[in-house]
């Protein structure tokens, strides 16, 4: 019974959404901008928890914390789901930049050409994204963070609301860059770094 209810509801939807906090409500209107009528919210604390066994559909992972993004986005992949990018119709993207899977593009955020933003990756709203960057895999870029020209930021990754990153600047896997920090020099791998400019306070 509890099988055919499922198959029924997904007979009507058109997307998972997995993950039910704040974060999935944005992305649930990004999925609705992007001409998804129906919508299925999966959270493993909720009633309707995810399972192999759903009717395949495309999904999208709304989780913020990046380790857990990653971990449940390739839960999906294994299982069969499509995993697809949602992109706001008021996001500036170069038609030259590059994109994985699972990646979403909130409202006004800017990617200029060349960019790279691999797999789960989530540029918030008015996030801007210089050209010839790449963003790794299941790294944030917070409301208002901005990039420019060449920059490199490693997997996972968690730039803080209104960062900025000067050209040419690598932030390596894992760091987490505090709100309003101005990034001058590279960050290595596993760092917390905060303030004007950017300092490393500690590792992770």
């Amino acid at each position: 019974m509890e099988w055919q209810l499922r198959r029924n509801l997904m007979a009507k939807t058109e997307i998972y959404i997995y993950g039910a906090s704040g974060h999935g409500k944005v992305i649930a209107d990004i999925a609705r901008d992007n001409g998804y009528e129906r919508i299925v919210f999966l959270d493993d604390n909720g009633n309707m928890k995810f399972s192999p066994c759903l009717p395949k559909a495309d999904i999208i992972i709304a989780i913020g914390d990046n380790f857990t993004r990653e971990k449940i986005q390739k839960k999906v992949v294994s299982a069969g789901f499509n995993v697809v990018n949602l992109i706001h119709s008021s996001a500036v993207v170069s038609k030259s930049a590059k994109f994985g899977k699972g990646i979403v593009v909130m409202p006004r955020a800017v990617i200029n050409a060349d960019a790279v933003i691999k797999d789960g990756a989530i540029i918030n709203t008015g996030a801007v994204v210089e050209h010839d960057c790449v963003i790794g895999e299941f790294s944030h870029l917070s409301p208002n963070a901005a990039i420019a020209g060449g920059v490199i930021v490693g997997d996972r990754v968690h730039l803080g609301i209104l960062s900025a990153v000067i050209q040419q600047i690598t932030i390596g896997k894992n760091s987490k860059i505090g709100a309003g920090a101005a990034v001058i020099k590279d960050i290595p791998a596993d760092s917390v770094a905060v303030g004007v400019p950017a300092k490393v306070i500690h590792s992770i």
